[in-house]
């Protein structure tokens, strides 16, 4: 399915694009079939849908093996509020909902002294379920016939709402917890495509966590959150934005 999608993704984009690249006769579309174009509104509106691939980066109090974290292509989708600021530069709010799951790998040198060791104290799979709420800064450059580049930064803030942070079992009952409130900064780049029935924009975007993200084990000398100072998560986002 999700190959499927960025298939039909890209066979649109090469299509609208082959009129701008390879052919003398230049179209601008106005992106509203042909009722003007709505860059100039105050408020715009749209929704977007993308591929996240989410990972955590760990800081250690002792040297040994790193955490390994099997990461999962998770799922996008959301509303977009712009806000135009000036030619240049708009305010934009993309309230979302991402679903992503993470798996560790713990090395057994985590366990010494734990005689009663299983295969499965090796592992955590870690899901999330996040309502994401960016508010971003959009830089846009001057038009191109029907491309417009930018790049894109700000703050966000997300509920996971698969966090468990209230769960009283830890990972000695095979729980591992998360803070439910999390905090990021965003950075990315995309280009505003302009098709004749709507805008068309895919765009890249990375994200990283401000705060720890851990919620520890009740015993100090938890061999899964003992010798973890921070995990905070990290992140890639593939967007695809219709205006």
């Amino acid at each position: 399915m999700k190959n499927l999608f960025l298939l039909l993704v890209f066979l649109l984009f090469a299509q609208a694009s082959n009129a701008q690249l390879f052919k003398k006769e230049k179209i601008t579309y106005d992106a509203n079939q042909g009722r003007g174009t709505t860059d100039n509104n105050l408020l715009r509106w749209g929704y977007f849908l993308g591929i996240n691939n989410y990972d955590f980066n760990f800081d250690y109090k002792q040297d040994l093996r790193d955490i390994y974290v099997k990461r999962s292509p998770g799922f996008s989708v959301g509303l977009i509020g712009n806000l135009r600021i000036n030619k240049f530069i708009d305010l934009r709010l993309e309230p979302g909902l991402l679903i992503t799951t993470r798996e560790l790998f713990y090395s057994q040198t985590y366990f010494s002294g734990f005689p009663d060791l299983n295969s499965s104290d090796l592992t955590r799979e870690v899901k999330s379920t996040y309502i994401h709420i960016p508010l971003l800064v959009k830089f846009s450059t001057k038009r191109i016939n029907n491309f417009k580049p930018f790049i894109v930064g700000g703050v966000s803030t997300a509920l996971n709402l698969s966090s468990n942070e209230t769960n009283p079992n830890d990972n000695s009952n095979g729980q591992f917890r998360t803070k439910k409130n999390m905090l990021f900064y965003e950075l990315g780049f995309g280009i505003d495509f302009y098709l004749y029935n709507f805008k068309f924009t895919p765009s890249i975007r990375g994200l990283f966590a401000i705060n720890d993200e851990i919620v520890r084990d009740t015993d100090p000398n938890s061999p899964w959150t003992s010798n973890i100072a921070s995990m905070k998560t990290r992140g890639v986002f593939i967007n695809f934005t219709f205006q």
